[in-house]
């Protein structure tokens, strides 16, 4: 059987054609324009949903990297002011065996020294209560000071602040106070106000020193605490590093469109659409009917 082919079927099967030929077109002048794979969800359902999940996986990746830098900063700044501890806790020592050595100092020299233990005490203090963005180092939750005149300590037990730093990850960034200073009479402060006024009071302080030694020994096991949760964060660091760059990679490989495939399919298709045109303007030509109409 014969079927019958009109000039107005040819026309609309033309117009279909040319169409199709000039969406395609306009679908790759799109992506060439905005480098990205689709426009809309329905383009493409299936990498739309694959976008949906790293773009999520991505913004949880970025609070875990604001909640790594935030825990280091806290556990820097308690390991640096433990340091600094340290180091007034050596001269102190380094005051009390000077002190210690009656025969050789007379009250004012005893005096002197005094006067310097209370500054570094002051110093310690100091130390004691660093504060990071508002909040105190050493003092858990509590927003007030670590530690008060009366070196009574603020921190509440088993009230500690921590960082989730990954999925299944959390570390503690705030550092006990009580353990590193001790608290009240049996406190590092408390030790120094004794020594001072053993000096004042003519009384031996040799017997201080191992007390000295005793609370120097704790402040080194707590920052060593303090160092070891600060490697575990920056192993955290590291792997959210690379855990973005991952994530940026199968994103673009989802969303994006490779520039120069694009551009290349872009030119394939304008030479399609062009040609089709072309062969169209020569195979339809004008008929009795058109002018008739």
């Amino acid at each position: 059987m014969i079927s019958r082919v009109t000039s107005s079927a040819m026309t609309q099967t033309a117009m279909r054609q040319l169409q199709s030929n000039l969406s395609e077109l306009a679908r790759l002048q799109e992506q060439a324009t905005s480098q990205r794979a689709f426009a809309a969800p329905s383009d493409d359902p299936a990498a739309a949903a694959a976008a949906l999940a790293l773009h999520a996986e991505q913004r949880r990746t970025d609070q875990y990297a604001r909640n790594i830098d935030d825990g280091l900063a806290w556990v820097t700044a308690a390991d640096g002011a433990i340091s600094a501890s340290t180091s007034l806790l050596s001269r102190i020592r380094d005051l009390t065996a000077q002190g210690a050595n009656d025969g050789a100092l007379d009250a004012t020299a005893k005096e002197a020294l005094a006067v310097e233990l209370e500054g570094i005490r002051k110093e310690l203090l100091s130390q004691a209560n660093t504060r990071l963005l508002g909040r105190s180092v050493f003092a858990g939750t509590s927003d007030s000071a670590a530690f008060a005149a009366d070196y009574s300590h603020s921190g509440v037990p088993g009230a500690e602040v921590s960082r989730r730093v990954s999925d299944g990850a959390s570390v503690r960034v705030d550092t006990d106070g009580a353990a590193v200073f001790g608290t009240g009479d049996d406190s590092v402060f408390a030790l120094v106000d004794k020594i001072v006024a053993d000096l004042r009071s003519g009384t031996n302080v040799g017997p201080r020193l191992a007390e000295i030694d005793s609370r120097r020994t704790a402040m080194l096991a707590v920052q060593g605490s303090v160092g070891t949760r600060q490697a575990q964060i920056e192993r955290a660091k590291e792997a959210a590093v690379q855990n973005t760059v991952s994530l940026e990679s199968r994103r673009v490989a989802v969303e994006d469109v490779d520039s120069i495939e694009v551009l290349v399919r872009l030119q394939a298709q304008e030479l399609v659409y062009r040609s089709a045109l072309a062969v169209n303007a020569r195979v339809l030509q004008p008929s009795l009917m058109d002018f008739l109409r």
